[in-house]
């Protein structure tokens, strides 16, 4: 796009634009308790007439029964919640219509009345953990009372808001922002020691460059997630779960050693870290040394290198380092068992579902690399 001189007069014009556009906009703050959300949600839904509704475009309930349980979890711990955002509107047809139209708060609206009607049965919560299995009904009558009390925020734009401008908020508030992925998200609940440790070595020169990682993945926060599952899974592999999540796996190993380095006196704590740091660089300079292509994949439709994979990396980085702790000069003869076609059915895309496949494919690279040496 050329470059606009701005002038004082475009200045001017500026500003002009600015307030004729703002007028449309205005808005109040409102605060309700849940019970009232509910109750104007809810009467009249059945014929259309309920006060606060959902319009025809955001029509369809998104959250499952998990994430449903999550957001009560969160009223009941008394985290902060979201503004919900609603309009004030008319039809001309109804004298003094003056009903609520849901810009952005659907999901948890609906929640509230599903968990307050007994539909939804609170699930897979991870902090209030003995409140899974309730329903609102079997909450004690007091929590019952109190939860019905808490209040949520409206942001109301007047009747002056035309549907143009609730459509353009709806949109920007839905667009406006990347959702935050499971490492950007970790790193922004689970502080601690292990997180520290994991930010330092994700910004090794010799990793970066070993792995290939684009800018788009650095910002993504990839080699994060890279060292994360290094650690995890060369600690941790036998007890992979059959039917686990690897993100769930992920999670709970950082918790469980965030937890365990605070426990740590000073002098322990920096002999564990330099321990760790120890084992890392080890199996890098080993892939450096005797493989040094073997992290990354040449994209010929696009002319440059990418990551490897993140099975076939925590295959190889763990089967590496478990080998290192048996031979510190391991000096395998050869590494085409890499190449094999047994070592490609170990790391397709499947077969990083059960603790069999994880512990398959780790062992192999450790015996090989071994038995070679």
């Amino acid at each position: 796009m050329p470059k606009i001189e701005i002038t004082e007069e475009r200045k001017e014009e500026a500003e002009a634009e600015i307030r004729e556009k703002r007028k449309p906009v205005d808005y109040t703050t409102i605060e309700y308790p849940i019970e009232i959300i509910v109750q104007k949600y809810s009467d009249g839904i059945d014929d259309d007439t309920n006060e606060l509704f959902i319009p025809d475009y955001q029509r369809e309930m998104a959250w499952n029964n998990d994430v449903q349980s999550k957001f009560i979890e969160s009223v009941l711990l008394g985290l902060p919640i979201p503004y919900i955002f609603v309009a004030d509107v008319s039809d001309e047809e109804k004298e003094n219509d003056a009903r609520l139209e849901i810009i952005d708060g659907t999901q948890r609206i609906r929640t509230l009345a599903n968990f307050l009607t007994n539909k939804l049965e609170l699930s897979n919560l991870k902090k209030l953990e003995k409140l899974n299995c309730f329903t609102f009904a079997d909450l004690p009558l007091s929590r019952q009372r109190r939860f019905k009390r808490n209040t949520i925020r409206m942001i109301q734009l007047t009747e002056e808001s035309d549907e143009e401008v609730r459509r353009d908020l709806f949109e920007r508030i839905n667009t406006g922002s990347v959702e935050l992925n499971k490492m950007e998200k970790r790193r922004g609940i689970q502080h601690g020691k292990f997180l520290d440790l994991i930010e330092e070595l994700s910004r090794n020169e010799k990793f970066l460059k070993l792995l290939s990682f684009p800018d788009a993945d650095i910002r993504r926060r990839d080699p994060q997630e890279f060292v994360l599952r290094f650690f995890a899974f060369l600690n941790n592999y036998n007890n992979f779960p059959s039917k686990s999540k690897v993100h769930e796996f992920l999670d709970e190993y950082l918790i469980q050693r965030n937890e365990e380095l605070d426990k740590y006196k000073s002098e322990e704590l920096a002999r564990e870290i330099e321990k760790m740091k120890t084992t890392f660089l080890s199996m890098l300079e080993f892939v450096e040394n005797n493989i040094p292509h073997v992290f990354h994949v040449y994209v010929k439709n696009q002319k440059k290198y990418q990551p490897t994979t993140r099975i076939k990396f925590e295959s190889i980085a763990v089967g590496i380092a478990l080998a290192l702790r048996e031979n510190k000069k391991l000096n395998p003869s050869s590494t085409e068992f890499l190449n094999s076609e047994k070592f490609k059915e170990y790391t397709k895309a499947d077969a990083s579902s059960s603790n069999n496949k994880v512990v398959r494919r780790i062992e192999y690279v450790r015996d090989q690399l071994l038995e070679k040496s």
